[in-house]
C-alpha cells in the first residue's frame, strides 16, 4: 500500500495540519491516518506537556478514533475526511516493539498517511515530506536524522531568521519546498506533487 510519512523538526510547527491538508485535498485516496507518540517520564513528546498518553501496562496502545468532535489530532484526521484514524503510543525509543501490530494494520488499506519521525527507521514511505520553521529553533535528533531523506519540505512563507544550529542547509537543499500560511498548510502544489508521486494500481 502507498505510505506517505509526515514529520518535523519540533512540536507545534503545523505537522497535524499538514495531514489534514492532504487528507482534506485528496479524499479519493481514502486515507488511512495514523499518528504515532512516544511518550517517557510523564511528558509526552508530541507536545512536551504532562502526559496522559502512558498506557495502562506503559509500553504499547492503539487506538481508533471514532469521533471527529473529540479535540484530538486523530480527530483532527478523521474531520478531514480520513476513511480511519488511529492513534499509535508507545515509550520513548520503543516504536519497534509496536511495528508487528502497526503493519498487520496497515496490511489491506489503500493510502496511509502517518504523522512521525520516527518511523522511518523502520519503513520507507513512497513520500517522506518534512515541515519545518525555521524561526523555531528546537530541532529533534528524530528529525535531522532523516531530514536527508525528505522528498519536499513544507515551510512558512516568510522566515525572518533561522534560528536553527549545527543543521546544514544542503540537508533539504535540493527537495522541492512548498509554503504554508496560518490560513493554508497544505498548498494546491504540495497535494499535486504527492498524488503525481504516490504508485497506483
Amino acid at each position: 500500500m502507498p505510505i506517505v510519512v509526515v514529520g518535523g523538526h519540533t512540536r507545534n510547527i503545523g505537522k497535524t495540519s499538514v495531514v489534514a491538508g492532504l487528507i482534506a485535498a485528496l479524499p479519493d485516496l481514502r486515507w488511512t491516518a495514523i499518528k504515532i507518540t512516544q511518550f517517557g517520564h510523564n511528558v509526552c513528546s508530541a507536545n512536551g506537556e504532562p502526559c496522559d498518553c502512558e498506557t495502562a501496562d506503559h509500553t504499547i496502545a492503539i487506538s481508533e478514533e471514532r469521533s471527529r468532535t473529540s479535540g484530538t489530532d486523530s480527530a483532527r484526521y478523521l474531520a478531514a475526511g480520513a476513511e480511519h484514524s488511529f492513534w499509535v503510543r508507545t515509550r520513548q525509543g520503543q516504536l519497534a516493539e509496536a511495528m508487528p501490530r502497526l503493519r498487520a494494520l496497515i496490511a489491506d488499506t489503500e493510502n496511509v498517511i502517518i504523522e512521525s519521525n520516527s518511523i522511518l527507521r523502520f519503513l520507507r514511505p513512497d513520500i517522506f515530506i518534512s515541515v519545518l520553521d525555521p524561526s523555531v529553533a528546537d530541532f529533534k535528533p528524530s528529525a535531522l536524522r532523516y531530514l536527508d531523506r525528505a522528498d519536499a519540505v513544507v515551510m512558512p512563507e516568510t522566515t525572518p531568521e533561522i534560528a536553527w544550529k549545527n543543521v546544514a542547509p544542503s540537508l533539504i537543499a535540493s527537495a522541492p519546498r512548498f509554503i504554508m500560511t496560518p490560513e493554508m498548510f497544505c498548498s494546491s502544489d504540495l497535494a499535486t506533487f504527492v498524488n503525481a508521486r504516490l504508485p497506483t494500481g
